[in-house]
């Protein structure tokens, strides 16, 4: 790019924060080392001459007034750019203004604003020279990915796989991932949502890499297929959407977010009391309606707790099962979770949050409903991944899995 193109497009950035912000007076640009620094590094006369020349051929299309230093060498030494007219000036470098882009990306996205109001605050955020993505040049991505996540809502009862799903929907075996912020924040709902992992976007969604069987440990018979197939120990997998009903007596049931913690927990002796299901990180929907025939096929005194990470991913998650219980008429109790479930020496290995980050855990786990953790979390902020903790379950008399340390 020349240096008169580097100007000029500097400018007419200029030009557009002006107009945005309602400025009267037009933009301009001083020829200074803090705002034109390619221009005084020019060395060579015909270095100069090219730039010169290309200044006045937008003077002369009506984009700009030119300030030229009339007392040095050849009276041609620019001084100032400023805007004559900012249209005029787009035109001239072959650029759209904000103005051209956003009614471009209105046009490709109002049809999914019933579907998706955050849509809607994406807009409002590009029309304001904001993010999130690269501006309204992102809206065919943020289209692309409405229909995946629509077509993801029709299909909730199954399970696919990541690039398989991203070559049938978009014809490109990669895309879907590159696709991730978008669909975490159509999944999220708000555009200033903390981050999610990946693989929890793509479960949300009910996408996985590879294949993911549902992980069930403890005392009972699924029935797969019309085929009853007693729960074995330490577990048994079973493809998610395979799963007719289950038949148990379980005392209680612990989703747990961890696959390690899982395996932990399975082992316990007490595990053959309860139910135990992996839910891989973040549940996806087909997950969500496997568990909701094992709660029906609860006693109805059972208790129904989630174990996950202390963090805000882990709290989002129980947020989702929470959800999920409550639609089954259950209610989701959290297990070691709380500070209060942990040691001092827990708690003095634990990392701290950052405001942004303490903040959104609270949110979520008012969202699960748990107001007695929200309270503890506030007292005492920390960060701990479930593996940190040793495996306990939650049987009668409130019995303790020992000696299974998993590592920090």
């Amino acid at each position: 790019m020349s240096a008169a193109r580097r100007l000029l497009e500097r400018l007419l950035r200029k030009g557009e924060r002006a107009r945005l912000r309602g400025q009267s007076a037009p933009a301009s640009l001083p020829m200074t080392g803090a705002s034109a620094p390619e221009y005084l590094a020019l060395s060579t006369l015909a270095e100069q001459e090219d730039v010169h020349a290309q200044i006045r051929l937008a003077e002369r299309d009506g984009a700009i007034l030119v300030q030229r230093d009339r007392h040095r060498d050849d009276g041609q030494r620019l001084l100032r750019l400023t805007v004559c007219d900012l249209d005029a000036l787009a035109r001239h470098l072959g650029i759209a203004l904000l103005d051209t882009r956003m009614a471009e990306a209105r046009a490709r996205l109002d049809g999914w604003l019933p579907c998706f109001p955050v849509i809607a605050e994406v807009l409002d955020a590009w029309a304001q020279g904001k993010g999130p993505g690269h501006g309204p040049e992102s809206a065919a991505d943020l289209a692309d990915a409405a229909r995946v996540v629509e077509a993801r809502h029709a299909d909730a009862g199954a399970e696919r796989m990541l690039r398989r799903e991203s070559i049938r929907l978009l014809g490109d075996s990669k895309r879907l991932e590159a696709l991730t912020p978008w669909l975490a924040l159509l999944v999220g709902g708000e555009v200033n949502a903390g981050a999610l992992e990946r693989e929890h976007v793509w479960s949300a969604l009910g996408l996985r890499r590879e294949p993911h069987p549902m992980l069930i440990a403890g005392t009972g018979t699924l029935v797969v297929g019309g085929t009853g197939l007693p729960l074995v120990q330490p577990y048994l997998g079973i493809p998610v959407e395979r799963l007719d009903a289950v038949v148990t007596g379980a005392r209680f049931l612990l989703t747990i977010e961890n696959l390690a913690s899982f395996h932990d927990a399975a082992a316990c002796e007490a595990a053959a009391d309860g139910l135990l299901v992996y839910t891989g990180g973040m549940p996806s929907p087909a997950w969500r309606r496997a568990c909701a025939r094992m709660l029906q096929a609860l006693p109805d005194d059972a208790a129904v707790y989630h174990w996950g990470d202390i963090d805000e991913g882990g709290f989002r998650i129980a947020a989702t099962l929470a959800a999920t219980m409550k639609e089954s008429g259950r209610v989701l109790r959290p297990w070691l979770m709380s500070p209060e479930d942990l040691s001092s020496a827990e708690i003095e290995a634990a990392r701290r949050p950052s405001a942004a980050q303490h903040g959104a855990m609270l949110r979520w786990v008012q969202g699960a409903g748990w107001t007695d953790v929200a309270q503890a979390l506030a007292a005492h902020p920390l960060l701990l991944e479930q593996e940190a903790l040793r495996a306990r379950l939650p049987p009668r008399g409130g019995a303790v899995c020992h000696g299974l340390a998993t590592p920090a």
